[in-house]
């Protein structure tokens, strides 16, 4: 069955094209303000062929439209053609479609591409900071979404194997004890391990002997030198696995790890500067290979687009681009989620495919970074602040207000439970609520708001429908939807019927965010509809049952949005 919300549109869309068809206009719909319809058809592109004005194009559709199952009543106001639906059959099927499909009610149907979505691929040199901390929160919320709506997809973190940052981690522990790491709070493997980096990279800045050994490492990797790698691979693998223990800590999972030297030791890498050496803009200087990209709208000093060095040695993007092709054979959508300073790579890159007649390219989702209130990236003792961190402080603050609020009805592990639900999910929620191009600065009175735009908002209204539903005898849900006629209830279940449509366009348009703003809008509509419709206290049995009902269809899509941004939905708070 199709979702009652897209029966509407299609309905519209069909008695649209039937009058439309002579004129070829392609119909598109928009949202008009709640009171005034449901669906909006704007008759403005219409006026310069039918040389009137566009409230008289909106008055002959509206008189031509027939009423169908879904569309109750149409209106023509300010040159637009507003649709009503039929609410009493609108709350009826969402309600069943809720009940009936629970856990995957808002997705869409089944697809045949599978996606491939990076994210995070972080130096592993040392623990992930908080102003990347951005990275997989956006996307693990997209892969998410994209199963959803769906999609299979593959989470892939890039590994840099080969760069300078793991050379200079795998010379420190060639060359350094355990005894000359400086202290760390943290027993975690990237915070012990970066502490090699940390004393490497400062002796590298005073020793040129140094500096000749770790270039010695990086030229041997960058070669394909399969000892090497495998030194630089068993340096970082500590790291990467204290990484992994943070995103695991905020429901982050990844599906598969790719090596940068997997694309040396196959020679695709060759294969890359063999081909785009024939190309019309590959030119020699010094011995090294670049792509001339000034045709390509690239200006400055960047449009030579480095592919070789003069020792015969491939960069970082060089790779990046064999990579590229390699995903294009795995997958037919490709998406990566990268850092606002990487824009100029990400362009030249996608260039590069281009020239190579790559017709996979991939999507770029770019994101600002994440600042504390005080500064860029704000420093504690003359350090970064770490992700792990800033987890730690969420639950931390968490707690405080969980045990100001129910400290002396709570166990202290019942608190301790809540609070790291509540920390956690205030940290994700606080970053995906945020379009991912603009600046954020984490304000705590932001993330931990009860009252407002904050994960615990959404989360206690999911608790206070788990409380309602324990409260209930009944098991039967059966209803009559022609009881429901307060106004509250039916906006409550207007919105409820918008999931699938909000899922839809958070995959198509790359934006995560307004599954918050959904959750936020869920959230409210439940506190006013509860405010204004008694339901444990309500005498009329039928009522009662009718709005139970809607309690429980509200505490289905609540878990299922807050699943949708890795959140967890507790029962109790």
């Amino acid at each position: 069955m199709t979702y009652p919300i897209y029966e509407f549109k299609n309905q519209i869309i069909s008695v649209l094209q039937n009058i439309l068809s002579p004129y070829n206009v392609k119909i598109q719909l928009e949202k008009p303000p709640e009171t005034m319809g449901d669906a909006a058809f704007p008759c403005f592109s219409l006026a310069p062929y039918l040389k009137k004005s566009p409230q008289s194009i909106a008055e002959d559709i509206a008189r031509q439209i027939p009423q169908t199952k879904m569309i109750s009543k149409v209106v023509a106001q300010g040159g637009y053609v507003n649709f009503f639906i039929n609410t009493e059959i609108l709350v009826s099927l969402t309600l069943t479609e809720i009940l009936k499909k629970k856990e995957t009610y808002g997705t869409l149907k089944k697809k045949k591409e599978k996606v491939i979505i990076e994210h995070t691929s972080a130096n592993p040199n040392g623990p992930l900071h908080i102003g990347r901390a951005r990275n997989p929160i956006i996307g693990d919320t997209l892969v998410r979404i994209y199963k959803a709506a769906g999609y299979s997809v593959d989470a892939q973190f890039y590994l840099d194997d080969m760069g300078k940052q793991v050379a200079i981690l795998s010379w420190g522990i060639q060359n350094f004890s355990s005894m000359d790491l400086p202290e760390s709070k943290y027993s975690k493997p990237d915070h012990k391990y970066v502490g090699y980096y940390q004393i490497a990279n400062k002796k590298l800045e005073e020793d040129p002997k140094v500096q000749k050994e770790i270039a010695e490492i990086v030229k041997k990797a960058e070669k394909g030198e399969t000892t090497t790698i495998d030194i630089i691979q068993n340096a970082y693998k500590p790291v990467l696995e204290g990484i992994i223990q943070s995103l695991n800590k905020i429901n982050i999972q990844l599906d598969t790890f790719i090596p940068e030297s997997t694309f040396v030791k196959d020679k695709s890498v060759d294969e890359v500067v063999k081909k785009l050496k024939k190309t019309p803009y590959c030119k020699k200087e010094n011995g090294g290979l670049f792509l001339d990209l000034k045709s390509f709208g690239i200006k400055g000093r960047t449009t030579k687009f480095f592919i070789l060095r003069k020792d015969g040695t491939t960069l970082y993007a060089t790779r990046d681009i064999a990579y590229h092709l390699w995903k294009a054979q795995q997958a037919d959508i490709l998406i990566n989620i990268l850092g606002e300073d990487h824009k100029l790579e990400s362009q030249q890159v996608d260039i590069a495919l281009e020239l190579l007649n790559e017709k996979t390219r991939p999507a770029v989702v770019f994101y600002a970074f994440v600042s504390l209130p005080g500064g860029k990236m704000s420093t504690r003792r003359g350090r970064v602040v770490y992700l792990d961190e800033l987890i730690d402080e969420c639950i931390e603050r968490a707690y405080k207000e969980v045990k100001k609020r129910r400290g002396n009805e709570l166990s202290e592990s019942e608190m301790k439970k809540i609070a790291s639900i509540v920390g956690i999910g205030s940290l994700r929620y606080n970053i995906i609520k945020v379009q991912p191009e603009k600046d954020i600065v984490f304000q705590w009175e932001d993330a931990l708001n009860f009252e407002g735009n904050a994960a615990p908002f959404i989360q206690y209204a999911h608790a206070r429908t788990c409380g309602i539903l324990t409260k209930v005898k009944e098991t039967k849900r059966a209803f009559n939807e022609k009881i429901l006629i307060h106004q509250s209830e039916i906006n409550l279940v207007k919105h409820l019927a918008q999931f699938p449509v909000i899922i839809e366009e958070a995959y198509n348009n790359f934006k995560p965010h307004i599954i918050t703003n959904f959750l936020f809008e869920t959230a409210a509509r439940f506190n006013q509809f509860y405010r204004d419709c008694p339901v444990l206290t309500e005498q009329n049995q039928e009522l009662k049952n009718a709005r139970i009902v809607v309690v429980e269809a509200t505490r289905i899509v609540l878990l299922n949005a807050l699943n949708l941004l890795g959140i967890t939905a507790p029962e109790e708070m």
